[in-house]
């Protein structure tokens, strides 16, 4: 098995380089970290026992935001180390724990380069967030005697699928994972149904829900509402946005700007990817209306000049200020077929929050938060139209949704404790 798994990692490495190239060239991707990818890796305190956590991109880098703290707090002994796969992810990873973790780049999963990770890391657990388990990563651990778990589980119904397509590796990879921690039941039932035995899984909730802020203030937005002299301007935000849906916004925006009442509606763009973010700048620009950069009020921490109707939100990290700054969200990759972002954050914080019908990488939030009337599903740009412009002009109703949505965070917290639990009793400690 694992010479056959080499042998298509090689194959696809081959058949997939010419995008990695183009990517390189044209995106300014993949350009750094390429030790780090063939398993050269480090740690800041190679005396004390390792946890090993990977969290592939931003989501999950993000959905471990409580979860460090909490098995730091528990684990005082263990020094952990943390690995992402996107240029996004180590960015976020970077900035956030880069001061107190070993950050890389996560390792091909060629046994070699795999062996050669665990070798230098010899950690005691490696915790996999949400689905990130490779064949040869778990074949090693197990070999070695190291225990590999899931956390924060999650088999979403576009991938289930594939996975039953190919059960006949996931069995086999599945059987050496120790434990299996899930967002919910029925993707329990999907990991048990994918060869992973039913002992080793439990349901948890979503560690998201515990990184939701649902009180306070948020650190840095009475700052941003000076800087764009925001004052008592309604702020439409549309957080996480992807290809194809700006134009959608700002055909929305434009309407919604000659209605009564809401000529002095101003709007916050923030794209998912920072690929993007020129591509975004070009589509306000020919809407005619005055817009600015927050990249390049940031970079200086100075104040915009007058103010203007368009914020092109061009940075990493900032997202929640915007949200917290909110009349109205709209969370986007949802209008186009993408899955979506993450609509915990802005329900958290107490904002009336719409989004798409395609939802399918966060299912269990969004049947959470629309059983409790939380947040409000759109089909289309007319019917985002039609909404928006309803939970702005009916403070009430609009109120109505953002409490409820806020109420269903708080209701599904607690995931972190039960993880740092599991994860505690199976080192024994």
């Amino acid at each position: 098995m694992g010479i056959l798994l080499n042998v298509c990692y090689v194959v696809g490495l081959i058949l997939y380089s010419p995008r990695i190239i183009y990517r390189m060239i044209r995106e300014k991707r993949y350009r750094s970290g390429w030790g780090q990818r063939l398993g050269r890796l480090g740690r800041k305190y190679p005396r004390k026992p390792c946890l090993w956590l990977h969290a592939v991109s931003v989501g999950e880098v993000n959905a471990a935001g409580t979860l460090i703290p909490a098995l730091r707090e528990k684990l005082p002994g263990y020094e952990i180390v943390l690995s992402s796969t996107t240029d996004t992810g180590m960015a976020r990873a970077t900035a956030v724990y880069g001061d107190q973790l070993a950050v890389f780049y996560f390792p091909f999963d060629l046994s070699w380069i795999m062996r050669r990770a665990i070798g230098r890391l010899e950690p005691r657990l490696i915790l996999l967030m949400e689905l990130e388990v490779w064949p040869n990563l778990a074949c090693i651990a197990q070999k070695r005697d190291i225990p590999v778990v899931v956390i924060n589980g999650r088999l979403s119904d576009r991938s289930f699928p594939k996975y039953k397509k190919v059960r006949w590796v996931t069995a086999w990879m599945f059987k050496k994972v120790s434990l299996v921690l899930t967002q919910t039941s029925e993707y329990a039932k999907r990991f048990i149904e994918l060869g992973c035995p039913a002992r080793r899984v439990q349901v948890t909730s979503s560690l998201k829900y515990d990184t939701a802020q649902t009180d306070g203030p948020v650190p840095g937005a009475d700052r941003l509402a000076e800087q764009i002299h925001l004052g008592a301007d309604r702020l439409w935000v549309a957080g996480g946005t992807g290809p194809g849906e700006e134009q959608i916004i700002l055909d929305v925006y434009k309407r919604l700007r000659r209605q009564g009442g809401l000529a002095g509606l101003r709007l916050a763009v923030i794209p998912r990817k920072p690929e993007r973010f020129d591509e975004a700048a070009a589509l306000i620009e020919q809407t005619g209306f005055e817009y600015v950069r927050y990249s390049k009020l940031k970079a200086v921490d100075t104040c915009t000049e007058g103010r203007p109707a368009i914020i092109l939100g061009d940075t990493m990290g900032d997202l929640k200020k915007f949200y917290a700054l909110a009349s109205v969200v709209f969370v986007g990759r949802s209008l186009v077929p993408m899955g979506g972002s993450d609509m915990m954050e802005p329900a958290g914080l107490g904002k009336c929050t719409t989004f798409g019908p395609h939802t399918f990488n966060f299912k269990q939030t969004v049947d959470a938060l629309l059983a409790g009337v939380g947040a409000i599903e759109v089909g289309d740009e007319e019917q985002l139209y039609d909404i928006t412009f309803k939970c702005l002009s009916n403070p009430e109703f609009a109120g109505a949704v953002a409490d409820a949505g806020r109420k269903v965070i708080r209701q599904n917290q607690g995931a972190t404790q039960r993880t740092v639990n599991a994860i505690a009793e199976l080192l024994g400690v």
